[in-house]
């Protein structure tokens, strides 16, 4: 493996990741600075505000059970139809040209192999969690009537 190779493997699978983290770590830890300012700046005008009430409606409503549910599912859908897409292509492929490179086949499979076993443990996820969470999914529905 050349040099110039290596250096974009390892930006690639180990500094990128470590910026993502970073980034998203500073970012959450900004959105609590800032709420932290907002809380002390509305104590110091006004004494008598209902702190508990106040963070209530600064803070996004959570989601409900069954949403994250279905974002799972959308999520198992898009990762596994991508996967079998890359398999499809290259099936595709195969039969128009008659033949498959070995180093395109291993190639598009380090791309389709994770993306359908994301894409089905997503999908397990889903089904499984709508089993076992199906009494607090209705009640759930039942309090927000």
């Amino acid at each position: 493996m050349k040099f110039g190779e290596m250096i974009v493997f390892l930006g690639i699978f180990v500094v990128l990741p470590i910026i993502i983290v970073a980034i998203v770590a500073r970012t959450k830890t900004n959105a609590t600075n800032k709420r932290a300012q907002i809380a002390l700046a509305a104590i110091e005008k006004n004494s008598d505000v209902d702190l508990e009430a106040f963070f209530k409606k600064m803070n996004p409503p959570s989601r409900s059970i069954k949403e994250r549910l279905l974002d799972r599912l959308l999520c198992g859908c898009c990762f596994t139809f991508f996967g079998l897409c890359i398999y499809a292509a290259l099936a595709i492929y195969g039969m128009v040209i008659d033949e498959v490179n070995a180093d395109l086949f291993i190639g598009l499979s380090f791309a389709a192999v994770p993306s359908l076993g994301v894409g089905l443990a997503f999908l397990i996820n889903y089904f499984v969690g709508l089993r076992v969470l199906k009494q607090e999914i209705e009640a759930e529905s039942r309090n927000q009537a």
